[in-house]
This record gives structure tokens, sequence and C-alpha cells, in this order.
């Protein structure tokens, strides 16, 4: 009888839910953030508030800053172009949510890193913008939460090999950056440019700066990807900063986060990583989920050559 009860239950619930929407759809107000209560046969008290179904409109700041930089929001195609990129993505809300849970992982070692490289903090958006802080590989082949090249990641000292790449190892991709911003503001001179020539190189935006006769990015007509790239990181940046604005409410608990890790040095090849992680207290799905740089089933390591490998701290 109980179980007959909840299905008669589950139907009125659905009754009632498709008739609020219907009432939202005919354009009646009263049907937003309407709450129902309902009496089950056991006597107990339900309530249910229906969401607000309707899109809202966001009242768009009247300044923003990329890295101390201002961002002329006066203009009419720049306060569209952020418009743009802040609506896609606040509402792309299991995105968004997934993102934000999942910089409890990785932002405290991103932000470190600049700090201590003596980057701005607004480009670990920038990192979010390339990857979603996902270790992705791009149609160029570009791989890591940096979307770094082959060619690029030999340039700034990271291995690439069939066993290992580091373009996947968030500490040492993350320098590697660093290393590419701080030569591309050597150039430039402000970190706007900078995190254009991240998309578009630091030739492409001098060679665009050259042909218009104008310094500033938001002066600059460019290719599409290039024209959104900066608003992206901006949007990440306004959404991460007041997220409760946006109907973004995440708890410490709703955080993703590290474990605690233990180091261990490689000097000496590793035949079979499943059974060394094995003695070693652990597993091969961990091994390669904490060391995602490790690319093969086994490790060669050359004379004079030492690892880290991360392995959670035992329980």
């Amino acid at each position: 009888m109980k179980q007959l009860h909840l299905i008669v239950l589950y139907g009125l619930v659905g009754i009632l839910l498709a008739w609020a929407i219907w009432k939202e759809l005919k354009g009646n107000p009263e049907a937003n953030q309407e709450e129902i209560l309902i009496q089950t046969a056991e006597g107990e008290s339900l309530r249910f508030t229906m969401p607000e179904p309707k899109a809202r409109i966001f009242e768009i700041p009247a300044t923003l800053t990329f890295a101390g930089e201002e961002v002329p929001m006066k203009l009419p195609d720049v306060r569209e172009r952020f418009e743009r990129e802040l609506y896609v993505n606040v509402y792309w809300q299991s995105n968004m949510i997934l993102l934000m849970k999942r910089s409890g992982k990785y932002l405290p070692t991103i932000e470190k890193i600049l700090a201590e490289q003596g980057i701005p903090d607004d480009f670990k958006y920038l990192a979010m913008a390339e990857s979603g802080l996902m270790n992705v590989v791009s149609p160029a082949d570009a791989r890591g939460f940096w979307q770094i090249l082959k060619g690029t990641a030999k340039d700034y000292g990271l291995e690439v090999s069939d066993e290992v790449d580091e373009r996947y190892h968030l500490e040492k991709s993350t320098k590697a950056a660093c290393q590419y911003l701080k030569s591309a503001y050597a150039k430039f001179g402000n970190w706007t440019s900078v995190a254009a020539s991240y998309n578009a190189g630091i030739a492409g935006i001098r060679k665009r700066k050259e042909e218009q006769h104008k310094n500033n990015y938001f002066d600059l007509h460019l290719v599409e990807e290039t024209s959104r790239y900066l608003f992206r990181i901006l949007a990440f940046k306004e959404i991460f900063e007041n997220p409760e604005k946006y109907g973004f409410e995440l708890g410490e608990k709703d955080f993703y986060h590290m474990p605690v890790f233990r180091e261990l040095a490689v000097d000496q090849d590793i035949p079979d990583l499943a059974a060394w992680a094995i003695r070693h207290g652990s597993n091969y799905k961990e091994l390669k989920m904490y060391n995602p740089w490790l690319r093969d089933r086994k490790l060669p390591v050359r004379r004079g050559r030492r690892y880290l490998i991360k392995l959670p701290v035992e329980n």
C-alpha cells in the first residue's frame, strides 16, 4: 500500500511540475518561485519550491580589469563581446559547476607558481580558457592545462617523449607557461597583449598592431578566436570572483581537493610501472591519475636524469 501511495505522490508531483511550467510558458509571473505543499497518506508534509525557469539578465559591471589593466567597458563592442562570453558560460551551468569544483584541486598550485614567477594572478583564468583545467589535446596537438605545442615545450625545457610528456606535468608546464608570458611581456609591455599573444602568437599580435597602426588589443580587428579570447578569460574572472551573483553557490565541501602526497625520487629504469606502484603501497590508477606526464607503462631513465613521482600518503 505504501508503494502505491508513493506512486500516486510522484504522479502528483509530476503533474504539478508540468502545470507550473505551463503557467510560465503562458507568461504568468506567479509561477516563479512558487512553493507547493503536499500531504502524503502517512501524514507527512512535503514542500517543493519551484525553480525560476526564466533566464536572468545580469547587470554588467561598469569597470573591469585584467592584470591591473583597465578594460574599456564604455566601448559598445567591448561590452557586447564581454556579455557574449559571460552569458555563454553562466548558462552552461554544468560546465561551470564542474570547472569550479575542479579548481579546488589545481588553482592552489597554479596561483603559487604564478606568484613565485611574478606573473599576475589573473593568468590562472587563461589556463581555464585554454583547457578547462583538464589535460586535453587540441586539434593542433597542443596538450595539457596550458595547451603547449611540442616545439614550444622543448624551447622551454619540457621533456616530450613516448614515455614522458611534461606538458602534462602541472608544476613544470605552469613554469614553462610563465617563461613564455614573461618573454611576451618584455616585447609588448602590457599584460593584455601578452594574454592575446598566448592565443595568436607573439608574431601574430605584433603583425596586427603594425598593420592597423594600433597598440591596444581592444582597438584591433582580429580573427574571431583571438577576438573572443581575452573576453572568455574576463568572463571566467567575473564569474569566479562573484559566483553568487551568477547563481553559483558552492561551499568548501563542494570543491574537489588533492590528497596529501609523498614524493618518490626515481633515477633508475622502471620496467613495469604497475608493479612498481603496488610495491610502494599504491596502484597503477593512482600513479597515472596523479602523474599524467607518465605516458607509458614503463619509465626509462637516462643517465643523470631524476624524476619525482607523486603517490597519495598511505592511510
